[in-house]
């Protein structure tokens, strides 16, 4: 019993890790700051919303309370099963989709609105990236690092707190 739990202490450990390098370590958003993000993106209902690296899934979650049809998109073993956790308790679980996925082999050609908090060094490659996949119209919502070499509709800065950087495709 012991070496099992090692084993599976050790896989969520190396997921962690790998999540890590791929640009994408845990790091929750803070709840004051997804009210934020809900602010600047202006949901209308129906539309597809992703979250590239959801975590725990509370914004996924806050996006469909607002009317979105929300995914997020995970491959850190212990954030993607408390973002399970977090969809089977929402009373908008039917609007929520949580995908063990890596963000740089899923097409996004169908968002309205992305959700994106990565670490900087991969941040020129996700424009490469949106830039090819996304239609016109769609929101691109970068929390804490800019978009080098866009220009933002919008910047919600708050004193204490992380910027939002609204962008429209």
């Amino acid at each position: 019993m012991f070496t099992i739990l090692v084993v599976i202490l050790f896989l969520i450990l190396l997921s962690f890790i790998y999540a890590g390098f791929q640009g994408a370590p845990w790091v929750p958003t803070r709840k004051n700051d997804v009210i934020r993000f809900l602010k600047l993106a202006e949901i209308k209902s129906g539309q597809k919303m992703y979250d590239l690296g959801c975590g725990d899934g509370r914004l996924v979650c806050a996006a469909a309370s607002v009317g979105a049809n929300a995914q997020g998109l995970e491959i850190s073993v212990l954030p993607y099963l408390l973002a399970h956790i977090r969809r089977l308790c929402s009373k908008d679980r039917a609007r929520i989709k949580i995908s063990y996925q890596n963000i740089w082999t899923t097409n996004l050609n169908d968002a309205d609105i992305i959700y994106v908090w990565l670490m900087p060094e991969v941040m020129s490659d996700l424009k490469k990236k949106l830039e090819k996949e996304l239609k016109k119209g769609t929101k691109v919502i970068a929390y804490v690092w800019p978009m080098d070499g866009w220009q933002a509709v919008q910047t919600d800065t708050v004193q204490g707190s992380s910027s939002l950087y609204l962008y429209q495709i």
